[in-house]
């Protein structure tokens, strides 16, 4: 609306509830009433952000000049934003005539999507005025001539085109079905406030052994009456030293137990900068550092870009409410045997739970949540074009490719090293994915290309519509086992129950190319038959393609992550997520395991193996580092003569809750990494290429040495990693 008013010259003023609050202590300015020049103020029956209630006498108060939004003298006229209120209350017309309401009924019903309405008070509508006109607005028009007469109907003048009929028709069904359900909106109002005052009551009773409290509530009432306020909680949850914790992390975890929130600012910047007190200047900073409306950088210098949501609705239950808490419990405070949700009956949920009862319901165990990413990824692919030759030329064998060899089995060779028989940052394993989300194929010698390992992700599996699945949606992704055959120019596809299949390396060049995306980037893909398809469909149980990256096509990384880059080259990247490698080490792992297993309190052997905790991170490169996350610390690295920028953490999503060998989710890795780590659920970093020359075969090997370089460090940047700990180790 303010770009709208701007653009033919009439200024738009902010106004804050305050503002609103003093306007009507002061009362009524002196009115010239022979000004008839017209102001709009517009403002929300309800926010969307914290579920305030604001005053719907403030109408009748402005339209009559009682009250003034700002000093101007003039008629005023009143938008009301009833969109998020009418969700759950009755709004009476005959009583609070608002010029123009907004509503969603998508926000009423759940369905049809998309589907609101704009009412418009029949006083107001002569001095509505278009700028343009289509289809069924007009009375009578001419195409040589500028001649236009409107229809006189404000609804036909304003409705161009045609209109969702066929959602409009399912609208009597969807208010027949609510009253039927619930009897009408007055129950819903008491039922939502009911279910929102319990949790907000349980919530903020909840305190950490040191009494600081759990969350921080971002709310102005206290939630006694439903005139005041509505069925939303906005909140952050913070550790026991009142740091906020990532609402990215609070939402992957929340989704670990069923449970979906909205994280961010809901498209409410003001409200999220009152209630944050984020100033102007910091939103202009944090776009600066790189967050946008809508993503998951969720701290900037310790401070939080948004909140937690969470809404109640005329299905809600009281079930609902309680497995909320149980989340907010089991994941911040540890719940001893028998512990229990605070207990009420919708009656009664209204009754606070004692501060004792909160403390003495749980243990005084903290822990840490961070945000999180997506899944783990980086590669290369039409480079073997380029290699071929060389490769034939050193008669590379396939590194693991007998039938009967399964890729999980390592080399005798990684094996030793990873039990410590080779000295400290020494490559232990090294895995590609050849088919995104799909298995690890494991190697001790491989090729490297411009995009990272050969073959590293260069295909992925779609749906009917051409998007690409993971395992957050099909986690029986990790049972396809590809291996390659870089001699015979095949990858085998092997599953239990499943014929193996031979797919191409280089094939469907002349196949029609078609697009799809990954981590929003458009790639150029081409199908690589029906055959795979018709194999791929069998084995998960619904249509789906296997899909390849074009040789010819180019996805750039979104920015320069070499130092060594010059300002015309951009790093190149597969059908990964993120960077070309990712590198975790074993010494980051073997903590984990050891928490993982501290954690069973009771005393069950369950022990997860190392190998299969390494195989959920999906990283290309497995070193044995000297000490736990060091690998965080290091600015690149050195693998004989290929040189690695460390371009970050590998911020963790879900998919490492995924057994790699089983399909089956399991929530403890994830929980477990959420409470141990700081900040972000961070685990592994990712590697670019830096000044990479193919200008002869380059390869990674088990057992070569990795030699890092330590940021930051001023005496000596370029010494080994290693070589600076060696006092520190002696």
């Amino acid at each position: 609306m303010r770009m709208v008013t701007k653009s033919v010259n009439i200024p738009s003023i902010p106004v804050r509830p305050e503002d609103m609050w003093l306007a009507e202590k002061r009362g009524a300015a002196a009115r010239d009433p022979d000004c008839q020049f017209p102001h709009l103020f517009c403002y929300p029956a309800q926010s969307n952000f914290s579920g305030t209630r604001y005053p719907l006498s403030w109408i009748g108060e402005v339209q009559s000049g009682r009250t003034c939004p700002v000093s101007a003298p003039g008629q005023w006229f009143v938008l009301l934003d009833a969109a998020s209120y009418v969700s759950t209350s009755s709004l009476d017309l005959s009583v609070h005539q608002a010029d123009f309401i907004p509503i969603s009924f998508y926000k009423i019903f759940g369905f049809p999507t998309g589907l609101g309405a704009l009412l418009v008070h029949n006083r107001i509508a002569p001095l509505l005025r278009k700028t343009y006109f289509g289809g069924g607005t007009a009375a009578a028009y001419l195409a040589g001539e500028d001649f236009y007469i409107p229809r006189q109907s404000v609804s036909e003048r304003f409705e161009d085109g045609t209109i969702s009929f066929l959602d409009v028709i399912a609208l009597k069904h969807g208010f027949d079905a609510l009253e039927s359900l619930t009897g009408g909106m007055e129950n819903i109002t008491q039922h939502t406030f009911t279910l929102a005052q319990y949790t907000y009551t349980a919530l903020s009773s909840l305190r950490y052994p040191n009494g600081a409290p759990v969350v921080r509530i971002y709310s102005n009432s206290d939630f006694s009456s439903p005139e005041v306020q509505g069925p939303i909680i906005n909140f952050n949850v913070l550790d026991d030293n009142g740091t906020i914790i990532g609402y990215s992390q609070v939402d992957k975890m929340a989704s670990l137990y069923n449970i979906q929130v909205r994280t961010g600012c809901f498209c409410n910047t003001g409200a999220c900068q009152r209630h944050l007190g984020i100033s102007d200047e910091m939103v202009k900073k944090h776009l600066q550092a790189g967050h946008v409306c809508g993503d998951d950088v969720d701290l900037i210098d310790g401070q939080p870009t948004g909140s937690v949501r969470i809404s109640f609705g005329y299905m809600s239950t009281l079930e609902d409410a309680q497995a909320f808490l149980r989340f907010i419990i089991a994941t911040r405070l540890r719940p001893s045997s028998g512990q229990a949700i605070p207990q009420a009956t919708p009656g009664e949920a209204g009754a606070p739970l004692a501060e004792s009862e909160a403390q003495n319901a749980v243990t005084a165990t903290v822990s840490r949540c961070r945000p999180s990413p997506q899944e783990d990824t980086r590669t290369d692919s039409r480079v073997w074009n380029d290699l071929l030759t060389a490769v034939d030329a050193v008669g590379l064998c396939p590194p693991v490719l007998e039938a009967n060899r399964t890729q999980q089995m390592p080399s005798e060779k990684a094996a030793s090293i990873l039990n410590g028989g080779v000295g400290p940052h020494v490559i232990t394993n090294l895995y590609l994915y050849p088919i995104k989300s799909c298995a690890a194929f494991e190697v001790t010698r491989w090729p490297v290309g411009n995009q990272g390992l050969l073959y590293d992700r260069s295909w992925m599996v779609v749906n009917h519509n051409g998007i690409c699945l993971s395992q957050k949606q099909e986690p029986r992704l990790c049972l396809i086992q590809p291996f390659i055959d870089l001699q015979q120019r095949i990858m085998v596809i092997k599953a239990k129950g499943m014929d193996p299949i031979e797919v191409p390396l280089e094939d469907g060049e002349k196949a029609p190319i078609c697009q799809s995306k990954v981590c929003a980037d458009r790639v150029n893909t081409y199908d690589c038959g029906e055959k795979i398809s018709s194999w791929l469909s069998k084995f998960l149980g619904r249509p789906c393609h296997l899909i390849k990256q074009s040789s010819d096509f180019q996805r750039n990384a979104k920015k320069k992550h070499s130092k060594g880059q010059s300002d015309d080259t951009t790093a190149t990247l597969s059908l990964v997520n993120e960077a070309q490698y990712l590198l975790i080490n074993t010494s980051s792992v073997l903590e984990l395991q050891q928490q993982l297993n501290a954690s069973d309190e009771n005393g069950k052997e369950n022990v997860l193996p190392m190998k299969d905790l390494i195989s959920r991170f999906r990283a290309n490169i497995i070193t044995n580092g000297t000490s736990a996350f060091e690998e965080e610390k290091w600015d690149e690295i050195s693998v004989g003569s290929l040189r690695f920028q460390v371009v970050g953490p590998c911020h963790r999503c879900q998919m490492i809750c995924i057994d790699q060998q089983t399909g089956q989710r399991n929530q403890d890795v994830f929980q477990k990494l959420s409470e141990s780590r700081r900040r972000k659920v961070n685990f592994g970093v990712y590697l670019m290429h830096m000044s990479l020359d193919l200008s002869s075969p380059r390869f990674l090997s088990v057992g070569s040495q990795v030699l890092p370089v330590l940021k930051e460090n001023t005496g000596g940047h370029d010494l080994p990693a290693s070589e600076k700990h060696q006092d520190v180790l002696s």
